[in-house]
């Protein structure tokens, strides 16, 4: 388990860390499909293997994680396509308890995610979850995603955590693999970031699946 008194800096991720992945899932996986088909007249099941093509083009990249690239590459209305959806967005049932104790505690909550500065405004809105924070960093600041060293250089120089002294929360496994790369000593995984999706088997990160059972 975690030990508590050697954490000072919590980074957390967003999208099915903080919040339930099934919005992203469900846009990603089938609004997009959907609109691609409409717009290029196409059968479902063609759009979705030409858009999964594009997907595994840029994965792990930040182009992967904007929604202004994918408005230019799919001459698609991305964000209000989002906005049509938001509904779906949610905090994770566990969330509100583990970041007021955390905060009780004294730790230190910011926010980092590959998430584009619109998408997060957009779920800061539907969930101000952002009152639970610290400090809120996109890596679209930087240019390059968490699967990348330059960005955790370029963020702890800004931000001036400990490395020792830091838990890094994340549900990729390729992102928390580079945070380990980097040296963030404290690692935890989410094994449940889609609320409709089995669980997922993390062996090589301690994993959790309700924050509350690490308070």
């Amino acid at each position: 388990m975690l030990n508590w008194s050697k954490i000072d800096t919590v980074l957390l991720d967003m999208d099915g860390t903080l919040l339930d992945l099934h919005y992203d899932s469900h846009f990603w996986l089938n609004v997009i499909p959907q609109q691609h088909a409409l717009a290029k007249n196409i059968s479902f099941e063609a759009a979705q293997a030409d858009i999964s093509k594009r997907y595994q083009a840029v994965n792990g990249k930040i182009q992967w994680y904007c929604s202004d690239y994918w408005e230019q590459q799919l001459n698609l209305p991305i964000m209000e396509l989002k906005r049509q959806s938001k509904h779906l967005i949610k905090v994770r049932d566990d969330v509100p308890y583990f970041l007021t104790e955390l905060k009780k505690a004294g730790k230190e909550l910011i926010l980092l995610t590959n998430a584009h500065p619109e998408c997060v405004m957009l779920k800061f809105e539907q969930t101000a979850i952002d009152n639970y924070l610290d400090g809120v960093v996109s890596t679209h600041e930087y240019g390059v995603s968490k699967e990348q060293q330059s960005l955790w250089q370029q963020v702890q120089s800004d931000l001036g955590f400990n490395k020792s002294r830091t838990l890094f929360v994340d549900d990729s496994v390729p992102v928390l693999n580079a945070a380990r790369q980097y040296g963030i000593e404290h690692l935890l995984a989410v094994a449940n970031p889609d609320s409709q999706q089995p669980h997922n088997d993390i062996a090589d990160y301690l994993n959790v699946t309700d924050y509350r059972k690490l308070i």
